[in-house]
């Protein structure tokens, strides 16, 4: 099978801190939907249901798609990667269930630092045992200062948040524990995605695979909780409540692209620091209560750009560790 030629590093970092802008705007439209139905899964299976409608959309309008689905099945079939790839899209509905469960006990602040840190170390061992299709990547100082630096950082940007936050640190204990394993699993999927996009032939049909799965989980889980506890409310009107399906699309797209090129570390790194950027930039132009935009919130976003530019960068062999 001929493979298309890898993106070159320099288009494809700030290609995934672009699409690292569009996590905190998912998850501001996917908050306030889930408010307007009194009910985060509800939301979720919204998101998951639209990103799988437009897809389907892509996937067979798009030469490219129709080429990736005809490349499915055979690729499942005779094994061309293990065939639990498929099963990637339930991480990111594993993702959501954290996320509405953990997100009003821990805040936003809590749950973003317990997600990178997982993310971030997941990214180095999934690097370093070639799960991802750029194959084995090695654990060197300099990643592994820059991977630490990038968990500081975060941490340091969102301290004013942290500081705001009224509950006793032992009472965070275990429930931090549900978003640190979500976050470590979130390389993992991305590693799954390039993979089956590269014996695909386009990250469409991996996307789309993705969002089938994802759909499937959160479809059951929200069948069960009405089975227990009845609907929530109706769905709004308002069209921009719907945007957040299509937005993970090209987060979810970008990924399964780029990480045959940057290596799930780097990839993740990069969605991380256009995570932060993109908060920061909401925080500033669309506040909403309880937004705390100080000097901490800056810097650590500044530094956690630096910190990726460190561990991304091409070290020469023998710069506090060995190469590549």
């Amino acid at each position: 099978m001929t493979h298309k030629p890898r993106l070159p590093f320099l288009a494809g970092l700030p290609l995934a801190v672009a699409a690292g802008l569009l996590m905190p705007v998912q998850g501001r439209i996917n908050g306030a939907l889930g408010v307007a139905l009194a009910d985060g899964i509800a939301a979720a299976v919204v998101s998951f249901t639209t990103g799988l409608v437009l897809m389907v959309v892509i996937s067979l309008a798009l030469p490219r798609g129709r080429s990736g689905l005809r490349q499915i099945l055979p690729a499942v079939r005779e094994r061309r990667f293990p065939p639990y790839y498929v099963l990637a899209g339930c991480i990111g509905g594993f993702f959501v269930f954290a996320q509405s469960f953990t997100v009003g006990l821990l805040g936003v602040a809590l749950f973003t630092v317990a997600t990178v840190t997982g993310q971030t170390l997941s990214g180095l061992f999934v690097d370093r045992l070639g799960i991802g299709p750029a194959g084995r990547r090695s654990i060197t100082g300099i990643r592994v200062i820059g991977s630490i630096l990038t968990v500081a950082a975060v941490a340091w940007a969102v301290s004013p948040r942290l500081s705001a936050g009224g509950s006793a640190p032992a009472e965070l204990l275990v429930p931090v524990l549900l978003p640190l394993l979500a976050g470590f699993l979130m390389s993992f999927q991305q590693a799954m995605n390039g993979t089956a996009a590269v014996h695909y032939g386009t990250p469409i049909a991996a996307t789309l695979m993705n969002f089938v799965a994802g759909a499937v989980m959160l479809w059951a889980a929200w069948l069960v909780r009405v089975a227990v506890a009845g609907p929530g409310n109706p769905l709004p009107a308002e069209w921009w409540y719907y945007l957040g399906g299509p937005m993970g699309c090209v987060f979810i797209g970008v990924g399964a692209l780029l990480v045959r090129s940057l290596g799930v570390l780097v990839t993740g790194l990069g969605m991380i620091a256009g995570q932060l950027l993109g908060s920061l930039g909401l925080d500033v132009v669309f506040p909403v209560p309880g937004t705390v935009v100080a000097l901490p919130t800056v810097l650590g976003t500044l530094l956690t750009l630096a910190a990726i530019v460190l561990a991304s960068l091409p070290w020469p062999r023998g710069a506090l560790g060995r190469g590549r």
